[in-house]
This record gives C-alpha cells, structure tokens and sequence, in this order.
C-alpha cells in the first residue's frame, strides 16, 4: 500500500509571473519617486532583484524591464544623472506624463472606444485593447452597442505597407524595402529599424535608424514598390526614449513642403472635436448653434475623410475642390448601399 507523501510546510514563492510583477512595480515606485534622475547603481539598490544576480545579470534583467515599461506606455525618460556632466545617465518617470486626470465618459463616447477596440481586435494591440475594455466594464461605464450597430471600424490606408510596418514597429522588428526617391528616382533598397509609424498631413511615414546610412531616417509608405520585409528578430531594437516622430518628419520634410490651403469649416456645436484641436476661429458667418472655423492642411483632399466621418456636423465653406471632393465620397457612399444621392 502506498505512504501517503508528507505535505511540504515551507510556503511556496510567487510564480515566475508574479516575480516579475512585482519587480516592474518596484521599479515603477522607485523611478516615480524621485526628483532626480537614478543611476543604475541606486536602482539595483532600490529594487531587490536587481541585487540577486551578478552585474551581467542585473544589466540584461534591467534592459528587458526598460522596454517592458515603455511597450506598456510608462514613460520612462533617460537623463544625465548630473545636469552639469553627462558622464553618467540615469532615469526616472515624470509623474506629470504618467498620471492621468480623471476621464468621464458617455455612454456613446464609451461606444466609440469599443469600436477602436474592434479595428484593432485582428492586430498586435488585441490585448492592450481588450483590457482597456475591461477597464472600462470594471469602472461600470456602459457601452451604448445599440448606437454603433452595423458600423464596422477600417483604419483608411491606400499604401500596401501599411500593415507590415506597423507590425514591425509594434515588434521592434528590422525590415527592409524597395524605395522610389523623390521626383521618381530610380529604387534603392533601404534597411531600417522602425521606430514609429505617423501619419502627417494626409500621408503615413515611418520613422527609425536606417542601417546602411547609420543615421534616423524618415520614408514615406506611399514611396515604397512591393511589401517590406523582415530582415532581423523580433526585439532586435531599442526605440530611443527622447523620439519624436512627428519632430522628425517636420525636420525632414518641412511644413512648406506643399501649399498650405486653409479650408474654411461651419461646424456644429459640441461636434468634430478632432478637427477643432486643430482648427481656428474664422470670421466667415455661421448660422446659430454653429461655429466658424478655420483649418490649415497640406494637400486639399488631405482632410477630406475626417470631413466625410464627421456627417451632418461639418460643412465646407470653400475651397470649392474640397466641398466638391466631400461631396463626392459622401454620393459614393450613398450608391455603394443602392441609394440615390438627394
């Protein structure tokens, strides 16, 4: 007959899971804590498994803690540990990035984070957008499903790249491509760490460390002949904490790029709150409950689809090829259901 095996009184440690948690956490409450930016030393003092390991193991442990924290959207920012030397870097997160002020919402507005929740449900955020869902269930902020019934969200791209770029800057993958320089000059094929993808008055661009020119670079999807390819593993880069892609591209680009054309808006009250961050108060007359705006873009039919996404709540005063190009969409729209444009 067999002896039953004696239960084990030593109480078991946290799951490698668990451990994990726990030690980002510190870290967080460490890097939160301080005014000044910590030096390596002080935070494998501040954090206790940081002190188990030799000095090679707390470096690769740190440095896989450090892009965990940034994929999560912590910002995590790399400075001089001495404002006067450079010598030595530390880091520290500015609490007034990380915080975040109270946010209500109503039950439409809450519909309409379901909705990106869904366009991203097929991609790399499926998760990060299923929890923020479940945050929001969790804070018993009811999705209004009823009002969004039959939408289906798409995320608008012409450019065939789109969908390889983004996964290899959601993975922090190298790729490589074929590349048609400005004016049409001959293809040239580029190696890249992708660091961001923008879209910058109505064009999508990548942003990264080009590794042939072994500098940053920008290049525009719509440039690209044929799919990026992925020419390295996925992790095989460090996004720089200080990038800003937008910086980049005005640097590389310059607002002047194109003609600005400033089209001339009514928007209703309490509507369009994407076009109004950007927009302008105008002097043209707007009938009440109305307001008359402004908006400066590069390329006229660049802002034709978020008009278009408006509805009733926006209406273009002029140029006239902008009001003609809404008008347009919106009468595709219409017969692509079997309707007839009024």
């Amino acid at each position: 007959m067999a002896k039953a095996r004696p239960q084990s009184s030593e109480p078991k440690g946290p799951s490698p899971a668990a451990a994990k948690t726990e030690r980002l956490l510190n870290l967080v409450i460490a890097l939160l804590a301080t005014r000044q930016p910590l030096s390596k030393a002080r935070i494998r003092e501040a954090v206790p498994d940081y002190r188990s390991g030799n000095d090679e193991a707390f470096e690769r442990m740190f440095e896989r803690d450090k892009d965990e924290l940034r994929a999560l959207g912590i910002p995590l920012r790399t400075e001089p540990v001495d404002p006067f030397f450079d010598d030595e870097l530390g880091y520290r997160i500015d609490e007034r990035e990380y915080a975040l002020p109270q946010i209500d919402l109503a039950p439409d507005e809450v519909a309409v984070v379901g909705l990106a929740a869904r366009a991203w449900s097929q991609a790399s955020l499926a998760g990060p957008a299923a929890q923020a869902l479940r945050k929001l269930d969790a804070a018993g902020l009811v999705r209004d499903e009823a009002s969004v019934a039959g939408i289906e969200p798409l995320l608008h791209t012409r450019e065939p790249a789109f969908e390889p770029v983004r996964d290899a800057v959601l993975s922090r993958t190298p790729i490589s491509f074929d590349y048609r320089g400005a004016g049409g000059a001959g293809l040239t094929t580029r190696r890249l760490e992708p660091w961001g993808l923008t879209s910058w008055h109505g064009r999508w661009y990548v942003t990264g460390h080009d590794l042939d020119r072994e500098a940053p670079r920008v290049f525009r999807l719509d440039r690209m002949v044929g799919l990026p390819r992925t020419s390295g593993r996925r992790g095989g880069f460090t996004v720089p904490a200080d990038h800003d892609p937008t910086a980049m591209i005005r640097r590389t680009y310059g607002d002047d790029a194109e003609t600005t054309t400033t089209v001339r808006l009514l928007v209703r009250e309490g509507a369009a709150s994407s076009l109004r961050r950007r927009a302008t108060p105008a002097d043209h007359p707007a009938p009440a409950g109305w307001d008359a705006l402004g908006l400066d873009v590069h390329g006229v039919t660049s802002v034709v689809p978020e008009i278009c996404a408006a509805g009733p709540d926006v209406r273009v005063v002029d140029p006239p090829e902008v009001r003609d190009a809404v008008v347009a969409a919106l009468t595709a729209v219409v017969r692509a259901h079997g309707g007839s444009p009024r």
